[in-house]
C-alpha cells in the first residue's frame, strides 16, 4: 500500500497567513500540519508516499526532503493547478500503479491517526473506504449519506440542505478500480475534477 498526500492547494482561505507559506506548512503546536499527516502514514505501516505539489512545491520539498526524516520514501508529483481530488489521483496513476493507496489531504490533522482505517481496509479491500466525523453544520464540507447498515450511499460537496451530519475527514483508502473510475471523468465548471463520486460506487 502507498500513500498519496495532496499538498497542491494554494490556501486562499487562510490568507494572509499563506501569502508567505504553503498552507500545509502552517504550524500546529510548533510543527507543520503536514508533518502530522506524514507521521500518521508512517505509523500505519506505509513507507512509500507520493506528494502532489503545486505552486508551493519548493517549500514543501525543502521541508520534507526525501522523506527519510519521517521513515518514508517521498516522491513528488507536480500538479499544474488545484483541479480537485480526482485529478490528483489521475496524475498519480503511474506512481500508484496497481497498488492499493491511502489518499490524505496534507492540510488535515486527524486525531488518532489513520492506523485503524488502514487496518480495517486491508482484510476486505473494498474499492474505497472513507473516514468520517460528525459535525453540527456540514454545509461547507463533503457530506456522506449512509444507509441503515452504515454503508456510504452518496457523497455531496457543500450541500445547501444536508441530509446527514457526517463529513468526509480528508482520508480515503482505495483500490485500483477506484483510480480507473476517476479516469472516466472530465472537468466540471472552473476546471475542477471533483470527487467524491468516484468513491461512491
Amino acid at each position: 500500500m502507498k500513500a498519496l498526500v495532496l499538498s497542491g492547494g494554494s490556501g486562499s482561505r487562510l490568507r494572509p497567513i499563506t501569502h508567505t507559506s504553503a498552507k500545509q506548512l502552517v504550524p500546529v503546536a510548533n510543527k507543520p500540519v503536514l508533518f502530522y499527516g506524514l507521521e500518521a502514514i508512517r505509523d500505519a505501516g506505509i513507507t512509500e508516499v507520493g506528494i502532489v505539489v503545486g505552486d508551493t512545491a519548493a517549500a514543501i520539498q525543502e521541508a520534507v526532503g526525501d522523506g527519510s526524516a519521517f521513515g518514508l520514501e517521498a516522491t513528488y508529483i507536480r500538479q499544474d493547478a488545484p483541479r480537485g481530488l480526482a485529478h490528483a489521483v489521475l496524475i498519480a496513476r503511474e506512481y500508484l500503479g496497481d497498488d492499493d493507496f491511502v489518499m490524505y489531504l496534507g492540510d488535515n490533522f486527524i486525531v488518532g491517526g489513520i492506523s485503524a482505517l488502514v487496518e480495517e481496509f486491508r482484510p476486505g479491500r473494498p474499492d474505497a473506504q472513507i473516514m468520517l466525523t460528525r459535525v453540527p453544520d456540514p454545509r461547507q464540507f463533503g457530506v456522506a449519506e449512509l444507509d441503515a447498515a452504515g454503508e456510504v450511499i452518496g457523497l455531496r460537496k457543500s450541500p445547501a440542505s444536508p441530509r446527514a451530519t457526517w463529513r468526509w475527514w480528508g482520508c480515503t483508502s482505495s483500490r485500483p478500480p477506484c483510480m480507473r473510475r476517476c479516469g472516466t471523468w472530465r472537468p466540471r465548471g472552473g476546471g475542477s475534477w471533483r470527487s467524491p463520486r468516484p468513491f461512491s460506487g
